[in-house]
């Protein structure tokens, strides 16, 4: 963690991501306010971000005796006008609801000075749609970090329509501050780049099993240690320069045409959701059953995982 930086974050949302952002900006040296109206969410908050910090530590991201400095940045509350106070740069972690976002920061505009920086952790919602709903929307940038947002290093930065060029410089820059690795979206496109990526290749994960070509054990075991071994060191526009674009077209002009391309939800998701059966938040019952060990040590295994990843 580098010295207390003179720039305050509000963090408004306690969920995962907005517990992983607020972490993230502490262990760069920001004072930070982490908000939600959920007293339920602050339960035990603070102990899990400084069982995260430790976990760190331990592994050489950190030191364990500043574990303690960095878990003061960072004050909790319920409060959205104390949360604000200050602060220099707020960045919203609520649900995905664009009607709820939209409230949300009509609510904060009037509590904040025209300078401040209002961003949205959104996943995958056009930032000029939230930012309709503000006063002034040249301050307004999307800024979508990836979970968990303390270990991931990529934030894609998206201007909405009316952003400013000084709003894009100054989260920009924040983001790289505060240790992480800012790539700018030039289109302000429902889910971005990323989520665009991510949810194609879930798509057709979900159809693999539809049409019973698969299950989604083997599903997973084939990206995990296949193509996705590579990922990280060879993208797809590398790899198709590495194999030859010849090559590419040979593939893709017979492939293509028999991938998935529907636009409605899977009817299997679909059971799934009304039968209550969400993953790990029911009990770990979703397209597999997890026990609360399996759970625990897919967690730590991945957490491993990204740590090996960030020391390279």
């Amino acid at each position: 963690m580098s010295e207390s930086k003179d720039k305050r974050v509000a963090v408004i949302g306690a969920g995962m991501m907005g517990q992983g952002c607020a972490q993230a900006f502490a262990m760069a040296g920001y004072e930070v306010r982490l908000q939600s109206l959920d007293d339920e969410l602050f339960r035990g908050v603070r102990d899990r971000i400084r069982r995260d910090l430790v976990f760190l530590a331990e592994r050489g991201l950190g030191s364990t005796q500043r574990v303690d400095e960095t878990l003061s940045l960072i004050r909790t509350t319920t409060r959205l006008d104390e949360a604000l106070e200050g602060a220099d740069f707020v960045l919203e972690c609520i649900f995905e609801n664009l009607d709820a976002k939209r409230e949300l920061f009509r609510e904060i505009e009037a509590l904040v000075t025209p300078d401040v920086i209002l961003a949205t952790n959104t996943s995958v919602i056009r930032i000029a749609e939230i930012a309709d709903a503000c006063v002034l929307p040249g301050r307004f940038v999307g800024t979508h970090w990836w979970n968990p947002a303390y270990l991931i290093p990529i934030v894609e930065i998206i201007p909405g329509e009316k952003t400013t060029p000084e709003t894009v410089e100054v989260a920009t820059a924040l983001m790289r501050e505060a240790g992480k690795l800012p790539v700018l979206v030039k289109k302000d496109a429902p889910g971005f780049v990323g989520n665009r990526l991510l949810h194609a290749l879930y798509r057709e994960a979900m159809s693999i099993v539809e049409q019973g070509i698969a299950d989604p054990a083997t599903v997973d075991l084939v990206l995990k240690y296949g193509p996705g071994m590579r990922f990280q060191v060879m993208a797809p526009f590398e790899h198709m320069d590495m194999v030859g674009l010849d090559l590419g077209i040979a593939v893709e002009s017979y492939l293509w045409p028999y991938l998935e391309d529907t636009h409605e939800v899977f009817p299997m998701l679909q059971e799934k959701v009304a039968k209550g059966e969400l993953g790990w938040k029911t009990g770990g019952v979703g397209f597999r059953t997890w026990t609360p060990e399996e759970q625990e040590s897919f967690r730590l295994g991945l957490l491993e995982h990204l740590i090996r990843q960030a020391r390279r």
